[in-house]
């Protein structure tokens, strides 16, 4: 059997078999991306500008390949838009689903609050227009080291304003996965103290909610969660420029500490390998507290937003089923 201790400290790998009951399909996705170490990850820190721009031009030109082949995949039409200031690009699929006839959603998208601006930004609304049928509004939001983290809020909140003023309140969704759905948590959190009318329903896929490094799972999962791999390193480097001059526990930044009451349906997605399972957890009690309706999905053996990574895979499909599946429940 494998040593499962926890051998975080020393700086070495956990060795953890596959569990059992992954289809062969995220099995094989999952044997195509080997998972880097904790020491490699924990030593790739950025501190200056300029590391974070190379760093931030490699991710995302490799991104861009994955979402090209996406687009052709899913023959979705793709249109840059520019929403009151803020570039969106808005995702329509080849059909719109009956039940989601008028209706749009607002797509916030991950990459620790630093990656993925460009057409990388459309990776999971290009998902969630093809598989539910709705119109997206993939918001290309600005983000550090050239903005500070209020400026990521202030382009959400303004998209989301004009598309209401467009659309209606009672016709939109919103969402997003990692730093998208805590961007998405922290925007409803706003609309709520400013009294403007809130959506129909959110979706949070393993919302980074909590920037402060206090959630169980990111010691439990430690080198378990293939993708993230560590708190440490680049994540918590990205979490300290996110927040520049504001406290991690900042509910801006980190909307955990914020205000649910009087939030909108929220169905949240995680996995029992995920460094951020601890984080969905914590929101969805938040919220439970707050006597919000919640749909807590958590899928066996996935890592950090493995069902976005490996989208090719029948855990991949059955996760937007739930959240079409609870979008149309809230309407």
């Amino acid at each position: 059997m494998p040593d499962n201790t926890n051998n975080s400290s020393l700086g070495l790998s956990r060795t953890i078999d596959t569990p059992a009951g992954l289809s062969d399909e995220m099995r094989q996705a999952m044997a195509q991306f080997p998972t880097p170490t904790l020491d490699a990850v924990k030593a790739n820190s950025p501190s200056t500008k300029a590391q974070w721009l190379e760093q931030i031009h490699l991710v995302n030109t490799q991104q861009k390949k994955k979402v090209k082949a996406m687009r052709k995949q899913f023959n979705v039409a793709v249109e840059l838009l520019c929403v009151a200031g803020v570039s969106v690009r808005r995702v329509t699929p080849t059909h719109i689903s009956e039940g989601f006839e008028g209706k749009v959603y607002i797509d916030f998208h991950g990459g620790a609050y630093v990656f993925f601006s460009g057409l990388p930004s459309i990776e999971e609304g290009i998902l969630i227009a093809s598989r539910l049928g709705i119109v997206v509004y993939c918001v290309d939001y600005r983000m550090p080291p050239s903005s500070p983290s209020s400026q990521a809020l202030d382009d959400a909140f303004t998209v989301y304003c004009h598309l209401k003023d467009s659309f209606g309140a009672n016709n939109i969704f919103v969402g997003g996965t990692s730093a998208g759905g805590g961007l998405a948590l922290s925007l409803l959190q706003k609309l709520k103290k400013q009294n403007i009318e809130l959506p129909i329903a959110a979706y949070a896929g393993t919302p980074w909610a909590d920037l402060s490094n206090a959630s169980d799972s990111l010691l439990i999962n430690e080198g378990v969660d293939r993708i993230l791999v560590s708190y440490q390193g680049l994540l918590n480097a990205a979490a300290v420029l996110y927040a520049g001059i504001h406290s991690l526990s900042e509910p801006s930044v980190s909307p955990l500490y914020g205000d649910f009451t009087g939030l909108p349906p929220t169905i949240l997605v995680s996995g029992t390998r995920d460094l951020f399972l601890s984080d969905t957890v914590r929101v969805n009690r938040k919220l439970r507290e707050s006597g919000i309706r919640t749909q807590l999905e958590v899928f066996e053996g996935l890592s950090h937003a493995d069902y976005l990574v490996a989208h090719n895979t029948p855990e991949s499909i059955a996760i937007y089923k739930e959240i079409a599946q609870f979008f149309l429940n809230a309407i």
